[in-house]
């Protein structure tokens, strides 16, 4: 005789979600996660009226809808795993867009926590977007927006944001071209590089920590607006060498008053050959350069002439590097990445070679975004007229300059870490920066046109 067995019920089918595993960038982004030192890109969108609320959240659900590789979660996995995983979802996790209320400390409370807290990996998106509107009668706003580096970079999200103004105003976000004339003949070879560098150790920002009494986890950042100095015809350098140039000076001077030993100042660029179309690869699409200073090449405060010829040679080895080819963050984060070992065991492995190999960490990241290429009108409320973003800085570096160009302005985001730098000396490092671009401009115009234009070489950024 057989027994029945009693019915077992149902239970619900839980959908399969898409998982893509991490790419190299991401998962050394990942492994670099350290508490106390926030992995966000902040990002200010100025505007001169105010959105609708409702309108608003709607376009920019639909942009990340439309844009879906920014609708992603990290994926939980067991301890031996080979891979982190993103998890693509079919719709946010949490509301993204968010409107506080309009008060005169909005700005700089909402400033305060985009550098403190980084939106968390286990949501969907992880990404934040608040309005923050002014009280004033000029009813003017800002789009501040906080995203994860882990996820994406700052023109990935800057290409979400240009469809979400696209579909909230009816008007396109087709990009211009962000490059301007190339520069023209790079003139006589610039002498070779010190012998010594590739090996020595790289220069440190001086610290100028504030009192134990007002020492805070975290960052600071300053955010400013300069005049961008043309380039005359024929120029043989760009607007990137200049900021390069203006930056190791800034450095330079502020080491030799606080009497840091000389070193060689290395810069990390990160360069970005994407398409900015609507196409356009969400996530990390970029890959690092570094440019090295030799210490005897900033020893003193350079006269126009020494500020004309390190232009030169910074151009020189510019070109030079964005021509080599060689993985995102060079050969050994690809070997660090292969999914040979658990990726736990990998991520050990790779914190304690950073702190190993820390003195030769770069002193410094500039990432210059180049002119916005997008309208960013969102209708009624009005056209974008300035684009602020600041890379997320940690140590051993503790110091990142990002600058963009909107509305015929340089747009600067300066940030520290307060384990390095207090208010007052970050202030003093972006007065530093803005005479130096103005020098070095200076100094490209006393020296008058160069010889042999025409060699087609480079862009603008």
């Amino acid at each position: 005789m057989t027994t029945a067995r009693p019915v077992r019920p149902e239970l619900p089918v839980e959908p399969v979600l898409a998982r893509i595993p991490f790419p190299l960038v991401d998962e050394m982004s990942r492994h670099g996660q350290r508490p106390g030192e926030p992995i966000a890109v902040h990002m200010e969108i100025r505007l001169p009226g105010q959105p609708d609320p409702a309108r608003l959240r709607a376009a920019f659900d639909s942009a990340l809808r439309r844009h879906a590789r920014i609708l992603v979660r990290e994926a939980p996995g067991r301890w031996y795993r080979r891979r982190y995983e993103w998890e693509l979802t079919a719709a946010p996790d949490v509301e993204p867009v968010g409107f506080p209320p309009a008060a005169p400390d909005a700005l700089a409370r909402a400033r305060t926590r985009a550098l403190a807290e980084t939106p968390p990996l286990s949501l969907s998106p992880p990404v934040r977007l608040d309005v923050i509107r002014s009280s004033a009668t000029s009813g003017g706003c800002v789009l501040l927006c906080t995203i994860h580096h882990t996820a994406l970079d700052g023109p990935s999200f800057l290409r979400v944001l240009a469809t979400t103004a696209e579909l909230y105003s009816g008007i396109g976000s087709e990009p211009a071209s962000d490059r301007a004339t190339p520069p023209g003949a790079a003139g006589p070879e610039p002498p070779p590089l010190d012998p010594g560098l590739p090996s020595a150790r790289s220069a440190r920002v001086a610290p100028a920590p504030a009192p134990l009494a007002q020492q805070r986890r975290g960052n600071g950042v300053i955010l400013g607006e300069l005049p961008i100095h043309p380039r005359p015809p024929g120029a043989d350098h760009t607007v990137n060498d200049r900021l390069l140039v203006a930056t190791c000076l800034t450095i330079a001077r502020w080491n030799r008053l606080h009497g840091a030993p000389a070193r060689p100042i290395r810069i990390t660029v990160p360069v970005d050959d994407r398409s900015r179309g609507a196409e356009m690869p969400i996530g990390n699409g970029t890959r690092l350069v570094e440019v090295a200073f030799g210490a005897r090449e900033y020893a003193n405060e350079p006269t126009p002439e020494a500020i004309v010829g390190l232009l030169r040679r910074t151009a020189h080895r510019t070109r030079q590097l964005r021509a080599a080819p060689r993985p995102p963050l060079g050969r050994g984060a690809a070997l660090l990445t292969a999914p040979v070992l658990p990726v736990d065991l990998r991520a050990s492995i790779t914190r304690g070679l950073g702190r190993a190999l820390a003195p030769w960490t770069s002193t410094t990241l500039l990432s210059n975004l180049g002119r916005i290429p997008y309208p960013l009108d969102f209708g009624d409320a009005g056209r974008a007229d300035a684009v602020w973003v600041s890379a997320p800085t940690r140590m051993p570096r503790g110091l990142t300059i990002t600058t963009t160009g909107t509305a015929g302005r340089l747009h600067v985001g300066l940030r520290w870490s307060r384990a390095l730098l207090d208010d007052a000396a970050g202030q003093r490092l972006y007065d530093f920066f803005a005479h130096y671009l103005d020098t070095v401009s200076a100094a490209v115009l006393a020296a008058g046109p160069v010889a042999n234009p025409g060699s087609q070489d480079g862009g603008s950024r």
